[in-house]
């Protein structure tokens, strides 16, 4: 009976130390693929990190192209850091992993999607660029043409203006005596002259108008005085001391004007050089000279 017992537990022990041995076994097996299965999981982990930093760099390296921020680009860009600094926190299992892992496709899609637009934007503006060069080329082109006919109106304009003037020949000064009848002497004495006669000739001029005319006359005694109404007048902030206004109508021909300049106050003429000027507006037209002795 004793033997039977000592057997039964020689058995019963047996059986203990098998399955101890056996769940030990176990255990170490389990502790070894649950230490591999995280060590893959870490190495998944790390290339799920690794694609979403590489995407992140396509982003910054698309952004950076343009000159202008492209605001679904950034906007995606920030997508991904913010699944980035998750990931990154994040616990390593299954679960987890997948979830970024699905996570990652979808803007991985996006991306694709993006970057294709992006890229349409690209040469589309260097297609605009290259357009508003051409277009900048032809308004400078247009510019310079434009300047150069201004510059050449311009230029025309002042010809026509300095051509528009009346001119005066034959120019004459002379002193005279008046007789009681109106009759008029030349005289050379000074002191025998009552008056100064002026006469010229109004040079027909195609490029001026018909019409009421005036010519300032302007006699200097040989004291440099101004005979006559010494009046003045002002043309573009050039002042000019006259002694007689000419007026008269012109009418396209060729005409003979005279005019009478006496001397200042109740006072002879004073013996010597006299010179005479004609003036239109501002611009001298025909100068002489004469001498009364």
């Amino acid at each position: 009976m004793e033997n039977k017992s000592n057997t039964g537990l020689k058995v019963a022990l047996g059986i203990a130390l098998v399955l101890f041995l056996a769940t030990g076994f176990y255990t170490m097996n389990l502790y070894k693929e649950s230490k591999d299965t995280k060590n893959e999981l870490s190495a998944e982990k790390e290339l799920v990190m690794n694609d979403l930093n590489a995407m992140a760099k396509q982003y910054d390296e698309a952004i950076a192209e343009n000159d202008i921020a492209n605001k679904d680009l950034i906007e995606a860009r920030d997508r991904i850091q913010g699944l980035i600094d998750s990931l990154r926190i994040s616990e390593t299992n299954v679960k987890s992993l997948w979830r970024y892992k699905t996570k990652y496709r979808n803007l991985q899609k996006e991306m694709d999607v993006l970057l294709a637009l992006n890229d349409s934007l690209k040469i589309e503006n260097s297609y605009l660029a290259t357009s508003l060069d051409s277009t900048r080329v032809r308004l400078e082109e247009r510019t310079m043409f434009t300047d150069s006919l201004l510059v050449q109106n311009t230029a025309l304009a002042e010809v026509v203006e300095n051509a528009s003037i009346l001119n005066t020949v034959d120019l004459k000064g002379f002193g005279v005596i008046e007789r009681t009848s109106g009759k008029l002497i030349p005289t050379e004495r000074a002191r025998r002259a009552d008056k100064i006669r002026v006469c010229f000739t109004v040079a027909k001029n195609p490029l001026v108008q018909a019409g009421d005319q005036e010519l300032y006359v302007q006699v200097i005694d040989p004291n440099n005085n101004i005979l006559g109404a010494n009046e003045q007048v002002v043309f573009d902030e050039k002042t000019l001391n006259y002694s007689v206004v000419s007026k008269f109508n012109y009418e396209s021909a060729n005409l003979n004007v005279c005019e009478f300049v006496t001397s200042n106050g109740d006072s002879d003429f004073e013996k010597g050089r006299y010179v005479v000027n004609v003036f239109n507006k501002k611009d001298l037209v025909s100068t002489s000279e004469f001498t009364l002795k």
